[in-house]
């Protein structure tokens, strides 16, 4: 009787843990773009606005460009040869989808050796 007790106790507190997280979802990210390959990233914050100020105060140069995202990914391609020239970028559910689409970007806007620079996902997506 004394176990029984205890397991429905801890089924009771894990069960309690889980619905603490479900109810303060942090599921916000943002990757602050810049030149010459500069990025920034925050993921996992309450909301975009604190992921986009995340973002642009870790850049590691001068970001201006923020793509932010709510329960998936972002990626950035830059040309691998020219870092300082052509760049895509691209948000999606998932990450996948969303490096493919900057490729994409990156080889429109001219890039010959496009490669995937960073991403994120806010690990909701």
């Amino acid at each position: 009787m004394h176990d029984l007790f205890r397991g429905t106790a801890c089924a009771a507190a894990a069960a309690s843990w889980l619905l603490a997280g479900v109810a303060s979802p942090m599921a916000a990210g943002a990757l602050a773009i810049g030149s010459c390959a500069a990025y920034g990233y925050a993921y996992d914050y309450p909301t975009v606005a604190e992921a986009r100020k995340a973002a642009i105060d870790r850049c590691d140069g001068t970001c201006k460009q923020v793509v932010t995202t709510k329960k998936g990914c972002v990626a950035f391609a830059i040309d691998g040869r020219k870092p300082c020239g052509p760049h895509g970028y691209a948000s999606a559910p998932r990450l996948g989808a969303a490096q493919n689409t900057a490729l994409k970007q990156c080889y429109k806007f001219g890039g010959k050796d496009c490669v995937i620079r960073a991403w994120i996902c806010d690990g909701k997506g």
